[in-house]
């Protein structure tokens, strides 16, 4: 998977793990099992009750063991979104 990777580099990129986070960042490198390295990122925080919450995250690191989707994400589509009137429950973990 991780070759397939290459054309996302410097690119947004939304990646959802396999508990349940939903991390957005530009994709800046990756190595042969996955792993991540994404910058300016941040989290997006979904509830039953409020909007969807955004924490920065920075600078961040994933191990590729624990990634279930990678997807580039669409910049001007995504500026649209009122995340404030979102609400889902949070995804739960997957069980393995």
């Amino acid at each position: 998977m991780a070759k397939e990777l290459q054309p996302l580099i410097d690119t947004q990129i939304s990646v959802i793990t396999n508990d349940g986070r939903n991390i957005i960042g530009i994709l800046r490198g990756f190595d042969q099992t996955t792993n991540l390295i994404l910058e300016e990122c941040f989290e997006r925080v979904y509830s039953v009750k409020s909007g969807v919450e955004q924490a920065v995250l920075g600078l961040y690191i994933i191990r590729g063991d624990n990634i279930a989707v990678i997807g580039e994400l669409d910049e001007e589509l995504d500026s649209n979104l009122d995340l404030s009137q979102i609400m889902a429950p949070p995804l739960k973990a997957i069980n393995h």
